[in-house]
């Protein structure tokens, strides 16, 4: 898919970090912006923004709330026209130790991170299917989708969205409908903060969470700017490529890993 321009884009977690460069960087090449969050006070800023350069709606959503999302997805296509370019970003970080999760916490990671993904392709792909125009749809996984670095709940949902990106690529390509999925490394984002504010049972505030919290805003804001990752997969969605990656951080551990799972297969007969 190349024709950007006069198509409508539905970003989720589209007001901060990822999600208003992707928003930025489609809007550039003369998308149609739909911008759903959490962050009521960000989508404000993201309107204002963007409506500078295009025509914008937003709206809060939880995208965990499959009957909200559903009358936001109508309202968007009513304002702006018909979806073709759905952009399921909204995340959240973190988690705890395995041996410390609940059964809250898992709800709550897998519900936005891998459920919300699932509502979003199950609410528009029926339609840009139906319609016969093509599209594309990219999912922000995470580098931690294709190697265990980060905690169990976290790469228990990004390997999830890898492997149903792939799968929906296989699938898609005959109906012109392309797929991307974004295993970004470190991005300078506030995602850390965010998530806090967001977790079900409160931010822990034992030495212990409070270093591991330091670390990784620390960690994170030496990483790439979101605009550049936005032009990253505008790129991808013009290239009708498949993945992409923000650096080279975990290419020697992906290696390893692959030679692993080869290693582990029976000798050949």
């Amino acid at each position: 898919m190349t024709d950007i321009a006069s198509r409508t884009a539905f970003i989720t977690g589209g007001a901060n970090g990822i999600g208003l460069g992707i928003a930025r960087a489609l809007a550039r090449e003369g998308a149609r912006i739909a911008l759903v969050d959490l962050d009521a006070d960000a989508l404000v800023r993201a309107h204002e923004e963007l409506s500078k350069t295009t025509e914008v709606y937003t709206a809060l959503l939880d995208v965990r709330d499959r009957d909200t999302y559903a009358k936001v997805a109508d309202q968007a296509e009513e304002a702006l026209g018909p979806v073709s370019i759905l952009v399921n970003n909204a995340g959240v970080a973190g988690g705890a130790p395995a041996h410390e999760l609940t059964p809250e916490l898992w709800d709550w990671g897998i519900g936005i991170n891998l459920g919300g993904v699932i509502n979003g392709i199950q609410l528009f792909l029926p339609r840009i299917v139906a319609r016969g125009f093509g599209g594309h749809i990219v999912n922000t996984a995470s580098g931690a989708g294709l190697v265990a670095t980060a905690g169990v709940l976290y790469s228990t949902a990004k390997f999830a969205v890898v492997g149903m990106s792939e799968a929906l690529s296989v699938e898609l390509e005959p109906r012109g409908v392309g797929v991307t999925v974004l295993c970004p490394g470190p991005v300078a984002t506030d995602i850390v903060t965010r998530t806090q504010a967001l977790r079900p049972d409160g931010t822990a505030q034992n030495a212990e969470h409070l270093a591991r919290l330091e670390e990784a805003t620390a960690y994170l804001a030496g990483g790439a700017r979101p605009d550049k990752v936005g032009e990253m997969v505008v790129e991808a969605i013009q290239e009708h490529r498949l993945h992409v990656h923000t650096d080279r951080a975990i290419a020697e551990m992906i290696e390893a890993r692959c030679k692993a799972l080869l290693a582990a297969m029976p000798p050949a007969a």
